[in-house]
């Protein structure tokens, strides 16, 4: 057995070499400890057509997140009804061709509603969204941020360093590969980006207010300079295209959760891309100022690790995707495959579930060695295997979107054998968010809204006034489910 597999075997998270499908029938009770949570099944589906042009006229590239807007969240006669925001990342683009475009970091709002056809809650729910307008984001000199990658190359702005081309699409624009979204309740809100690892904090305008600048061991870097370009990899901090894919506050609004897709450099095993699976997780005091300068909680989690063509080694990393809290030290995180639709080749899809993250036992890594320096917390560089003494996260999984027949109820299936096809489950479901199902009768449930980040593929697709065309549509997907929770979740800010 591999290190990487006795790593995952002592901490009871498991490594997958063959599809890892659902088992029986919705409901399905997970404990945890002294709690009980249930997966109700998948209630709702909808889908705009991937060649949906937004508000400045590229082809809307999905969800990398989603959020409901605080205080639009309501439940109707049919079902209910909210504003959306989604947030699209850096634009279409093609790095192994060199080829990105000068795409302006934004917001895009919908109008969400949920309907059953038989009522409220009966049937399965029809998810409709309609696109109404949407938001630019600003940098603080009043410029669009743009997708083009950086490069090496920086700017200063307020006494931050920030990635910005030099030449080229996007010249002198602080660039921007946006992954996370996450509102507070007065209407701001938090971006986590690719490039830096940095979170942004905007108005309800878009205009940037701060940075949340992570630790030294998290920054990317080479040869002591910032490395923020997506093509190479830094010799320390962040893997490039792993940065903020997953960010969320505490209910209460006191905690900020932000956690790398999967682990630093230092962190990883060497060779092995099964060995990314200690990621890391930071939390900070946001009570007092919306951007301090050092978290409070810095934890390690172990993500799964899965077989690429779900039958040999295991050779990948299920990297996380997406967080939301649920308290100060539990949160809800989506990790997946890269297999599906979006992805070359018939690989199956092996992996994509929700997983409960509770940081309460683990280790806290603040103003140690692993944050203020480069220390890795791995015992050897050839393998992931913990140091003594590193404590991780709680991990359990409570929801796998890999449920056959609760797909098929959304016209969806996992056959990749067949090649594309409009009805294959996506590679990317990169977006999650957590609303109360405001049912008197049940009031620790909630629903579960989670979207696909399509890359922009599309048959028609239009990017700076230009063609970028694929050979098919991958359609910006939402899927709903009810969950049951140990205590219900405050109504307040949605």
């Amino acid at each position: 057995m591999s290190a990487t597999a006795l790593l995952l075997a002592a901490l009871s998270v498991s490594g997958y070499n063959a599809p890892h499908e659902a088992r029986g029938m919705p409901p399905r009770a997970v404990d945890v400890g002294s709690f009980t949570y249930v997966d109700k099944g998948l209630v709702a589906a909808g889908r705009l057509p991937a060649g949906t042009v937004d508000f400045l006229g590229d082809t809307l590239g999905s969800f990398s997140s989603l959020a409901i807007q605080p205080g639009t969240w309501r439940r109707t006669a049919r079902g209910y009804q909210g504003v959306l925001w989604t947030l699209p990342d850096r634009g279409r683009n093609d790095p192994e061709a060199g080829l990105f475009y000068d795409y302006a970091g934004r917001l895009e709002r919908m109008k969400l509603r949920i309907d059953w056809p038989q009522g409220t809650s009966k049937g399965f729910g029809v998810v409709a969204m309609t696109p109404d307008k949407g938001l630019v984001l600003k940098d603080y000199n009043g410029q669009p941020f743009t997708g083009a990658d950086p490069g090496d190359h920086t700017i200063n702005q307020r006494g931050v360093v920030l990635p910005s081309p030099a030449v080229g699409p996007g010249a002198g624009k602080v660039a921007l590969d946006a992954e996370s979204l996450q509102f507070t309740a007065d209407g701001h809100f938090y971006i986590g980006d690719e490039y830096t690892a940095n979170v942004y904090y905007f108005d309800a305008q878009g205009r940037l207010q701060g940075v949340i600048v992570p630790p030294l061991a998290i920054r990317p870097q080479r040869d002591g300079k910032p490395a923020f370009g997506s093509l190479t990899p830094p010799q320390t901090g962040r893997r490039n295209n792993q940065g903020v894919e997953g960010m969320s506050l505490s209910p209460d609004g006191t905690r900020l959760f932000v956690a790398l897709q999967s682990a630093l450099i230092q962190d990883s095993a060497v060779g092995n891309a099964a060995g990314r699976i200690n990621t890391r997780v930071l939390v900070y005091d946001v009570s007092a100022n919306p951007t301090p300068t050092q978290p409070v909680g810095h934890h390690v989690m172990v993500l799964p690790a899965y077989a690429h063509d779900g039958k040999g080694k295991l050779d990948r990393t299920a990297a996380q995707s997406e967080l939301r809290a649920l308290d100060n030290a539990r949160f809800l995180m989506l990790a997946r495959d890269g297999n599906g639709l979006g992805k070359d080749g018939d690989d199956p899809i092996v992996y994509k579930s929700v997983l409960l993250v509770n940081v309460a036992q683990a280790s806290n890594l603040v103003d140690t060695e692993y944050e203020t320096g480069t220390a890795s917390v791995l015992a050897d560089p050839a393998d992931a295997i913990l140091k003594n003494g590193i404590v991780p996260a709680n991990v359990k999984e409570v929801l796998n979107l890999l449920d056959r027949p609760q797909l098929a109820r959304a016209g969806l299936d996992l056959d990749t054998g067949r090649g594309p096809h409009p009805g294959l489950l996506s590679e990317k479901w990169e977006a999650m968010d957590v609303l109360p199902a405001l049912d008197p009768e049940h009031p620790n449930d909630v629903l579960l809204l989670i979207g696909n980040d399509n890359d922009f593929i599309a048959r028609s697709c239009r990017m700076q006034g230009e063609h970028c065309d694929s050979a098919y549509d991958n359609d910006n997907r939402v899927l709903v489910y009810r969950l049951t929770l140990p205590q219900p979740l405050p109504v307040t800010p949605r």
